[in-house]
């Protein structure tokens, strides 16, 4: 009976031996994250092939800091992360981002073709209804004389040509006058000769010779002045009134016409090229709903607006029934002839990103890539392409910034934005020089790992990373803790290689300000 006791608890141990180990095991292989992809890969990592899909990995990579690249997997010394592998098949989309066909629908992505068509531009401005300032009739008295009375008595009354303004007597006529009819009435030799005189000082008075004909056929002395209208129009400027005495050549009356009137339209600086004098114009004013009023343009004036960085065009509309009036509020088409055949895309194809200008170009097989171009008119919905694409070509008018987003997340380097500069921005003969300070964590043939301070030309924050080595290998003095001043540069690569090293003391942030950035 001991016996059989004995075998059972034997084999009970050995049961709970082999579930146990095996527990063990299976504890070992989730903790170390051991399943058979990675082995895969990492054992194909010499050869450069995942065998798990039969891909082959060219390099690993941190999406976030895609420059930086990675000969086998593991952990990002950028961020807590995995490294991402790059395949072959890859390798010639730099820059590009591929989308499947469902998150293409899901991003509500529409593209449009590139055409190619003659590109009228249509130019609209708004400006104000102003007189026609070569339509204006100035109204001067001849002589000296006083107004007895006033037929107009107020600015912007309507007049007609030929109406009575004003009434006046002049004095220096009653003489002139006086010795014509003598000269008229006396016979004998000489007489012709005094009668042609005194006609001319009648004139040096200021009458007219439909005055002097008046007084001829009358034989009456007329000292009053009947002033006119010489053109339809308004009074722009009363200066007289009754009861005034006025000196000859004194301004009276300032009418102005309003057969003809401008519009004095505000031009945008950059449409001023495709406007000219002589371009016809379609006007629209809110007092007169529904009218289309047709004219040109008589001239564009020099001068740009410091403020609104505008142009006058000075346009000249016929007003018939002097509908439109000055100061009225009008709308201006502007339509230029058409250019010659130009590539147009959508306006809402091109994205403005403040120093370029950019669209989003569909590559096939769920592909896109951004492109810049350079754009020349926008008219219609439409834009002008002069450089950067093709006809027959399409772009993404609708979802480009939720395909940069993807771009960004799956760690494409060409984005909308574009790259981010690193140091100074201003082109340079080579690649930048950035400066750090670190203490050294590690060495080896290959690279040397640095805990170093905040890289301002980079906006890298302090972290723990490893630089290639200099071109003449490692220093020989170099050991792991030494605080060291480094320079380095960007290789074609995306390596980060220290180009200089001297010895420094701690840094002013102190030791426990480097490290690894996850800490």
């Amino acid at each position: 009976m001991d016996t059989k006791k004995i075998t059972i608890a034997l084999l009970v141990a050995a049961a709970l031996g082999a579930g146990g180990y095996g527990v063990y095991k299976l504890g070992m292989n989730q903790g170390m994250g051991m399943s058979t992809v990675p082995q895969t890969a990492s054992s194909a990592q010499g050869a450069g092939v995942n065998q798990a899909n039969g891909r082959k990995v060219l390099y690993w990579h941190d999406p976030m800091v895609p420059g930086q690249k990675f000969d086998k997997p593991g952990k990002s010394p950028f961020m807590d992360m995995e490294l991402v592998p790059v395949y072959a098949d890859e390798a010639g989309d730099e820059g590009k981002i591929s989308i499947s066909p469902r998150v293409e629908q899901n991003l509500g992505v529409r593209t449009a073709e590139v055409t190619k068509a003659r590109f009228a531009a249509n130019v609209e401005a708004v400006g104000n209804v102003a007189y026609n300032e070569r339509d204006v009739a100035v109204v001067q008295a001849r002589s000296n004389g006083y107004v007895e009375r006033l037929f107009v008595r107020a600015a912007l009354d309507p007049v007609k040509k030929g109406q009575p303004l004003a009434a006046l007597y002049v004095p220096d006529w009653v003489a002139a006058q006086e010795e014509y009819l003598t000269a008229m009435k006396m016979n004998g030799p000489g007489t012709d000769g005094l009668a042609e005189g005194a006609r001319q000082r009648m004139r040096l008075a200021g009458m007219t010779d439909a005055q002097i004909r008046s007084v001829e056929s009358s034989g009456k002395v007329q000292p009053r002045l009947t002033v006119s209208s010489p053109i339809n129009g308004v009074i722009g400027e009363l200066t007289v009134r009754e009861g005034m005495t006025i000196a000859s050549g004194a301004p009276m009356f300032r009418i102005n016409g309003l057969s003809t009137v401008w519009i004095n339209a505000e031009l945008p600086e950059a449409a001023s090229a495709e406007v000219r004098p002589g371009t016809p114009v379609e006007a629209r004013t809110p007092a007169l709903p529904g009218t289309v009023l047709k004219g040109k343009v008589s001239a564009i004036l020099p001068e740009v607006e410091a403020a609104t960085r505008t142009l006058k065009a000075r346009v000249e509309l016929a007003n018939p029934g002097q509908r439109l009036v000055p100061g009225m509020f009008a709308t201006v088409n502007f339509t230029p002839a058409a250019s010659a055949e130009t590539l147009t895309v959508p306006t809402e194809a091109v994205i403005q990103t403040g120093k370029r200008s950019v669209v989003m170009l569909e590559q096939g097989q769920g592909k896109f890539m951004p492109v810049d171009v350079q754009i020349g008119r926008e008219s219609n919905g439409q834009t002008e392409i002069l450089k950067g694409l093709d006809v027959g070509q399409k772009v993404v008018v609708s979802g480009q910034f939720l395909i940069d987003s993807e771009a960004s997340l799956r760690g494409t380097t060409n984005r909308l934005s574009g790259p981010a500069p690193a140091g100074d921005s201003k082109p340079s003969a080579g690649p930048t020089t950035h400066r750090a300070h670190g203490k050294v964590e590690n060495i080896n043939k290959d690279e040397i790992t640095f805990s170093h301070d905040p890289i301002p030309s980079m906006q890298w924050p302090a972290m723990t990373m490893g630089f290639k080595v200099p071109a003449g290998g490692v220093p020989k003095d170099l050991a792991v803790g030494d605080m060291m001043n480094f320079e380095f540069q960007q290789t074609k690569d995306g390596a980060f290689q220290i180009t200089s090293m001297s010895p420094a003391g701690p840094s002013m942030q102190g030791m426990s300000g480097m490290g690894d950035s996850r800490k």
